[in-house]
């Protein structure tokens, strides 16, 4: 079942211009199977895409809480999946989030919110690892926040190069995980 949630104006253009594409991809927009291609593509571009109406401060301002605890905080394994913004392709993985709070801690829902946040647009895996890294940093103010990313990219597996077991990671960091030690102990708690 469709989210309503996730569908905003302008579904009935999307869907008009998929309507448009199908012939100029070699297929007849009237053939049966396809009479509801188009809207449910449209559909579904809206709720891949949703984390453009989402604010991901916002959702980690809504759990705050004064707390005296300045050891690491990791919430692992999140199931991400995203669109490649150069082909349109959705690669998937994991994240792994830590942070060390400074006197404030957030509800632990509220990382993977920010994930799905950030990975519900059109992405560069480089650029989503850095987003969760640098919102968490501005809205908790932590001692350090550490992001590390492992993701399959259909782009890579499906055109291209066809490399069907290739896992890109990329990590960002800030704060006290810049410390060579810290940043080891949390590679070690997340294998």
């Amino acid at each position: 079942m469709d989210n309503p949630a996730c569908l905003r104006d302008g579904l009935d253009s999307l869907a008009a211009l998929i309507r448009q594409t199908l012939p100029l991809l070699g297929e007849d927009p009237a053939r049966e199977g396809l009479q509801k291609t188009p809207l449910r593509v449209a559909k579904a571009m809206q709720m891949l895409t949703r984390g453009y109406f989402e604010d991901p401060e916002a959702v980690l301002a809504e759990a705050l809480f004064e707390e005296d605890y300045d050891q690491m905080v990791i919430v692992k394994d999140i199931e991400l999946f995203s669109l490649c913004e150069h082909h349109l392709l959705p690669f998937f993985g994991k994240a792994h989030v830590a942070y060390i709070p400074a006197g404030r801690i957030t509800g632990l829902s509220k990382i993977p919110r920010v994930v799905d946040i950030f990975s519900h647009r059109l992405q560069v895996q480089e650029r989503l690892t850095q987003q969760i890294m640098r919102c968490i940093d501005k809205a908790l103010r932590p001692l350090g926040v550490m992001v590390v990313i492992e993701a399959e990219h259909m782009c890579m597996q499906m055109r291209g190069v066809e490399k069907q077991h290739a896992v890109t990671t990329t990590s960002a960091f800030c704060g006290a995980f810049r410390q060579a030690k810290t940043r080891a102990e949390f590679m070690n708690l997340i294998k």
